[in-house]
């Protein structure tokens, strides 16, 4: 056998085992930090989504009173609200005319 062969011998049967341990490691590390990232990603959303879910039940919450305000009391906030458009004093208070002048 010459030099060459022995030599290459030496790298297959040495270097390549040890390449191959070292890159396993790494890719074990790196595996643990993208499982690690991917907790930690959930986590976050799982939070978001009960961030949402809460706000979404208190506009819900807020949609039932406006639609209990506007079917219970639909002829008398319609009164009110014309009321509101008159331009006449109320309880002896200046219209915004009379405040104007």
């Amino acid at each position: 056998m010459d030099g060459f062969t022995v030599f290459m011998l030496a790298i297959v049967c040495v270097g390549v085992p040890v390449t191959l341990g070292i890159g396993s490691g790494m890719f074990k590390g790196w595996l643990r930090h993208k499982e690690t990232m991917a907790t930690a990603l959930n986590a976050q959303t799982a939070e978001k989504a009960a961030q949402y879910a809460a706000h979404t039940e208190r506009l819900e919450q807020r949609v039932r009173v406006l639609e209990r305000i506007v079917t219970d009391r639909g002829i008398e906030l319609s009164d009110e609200i014309e009321l509101l458009r008159d331009d006449r004093p109320l309880n002896g208070t200046k219209t915004t005319q009379e405040m104007r002048s």
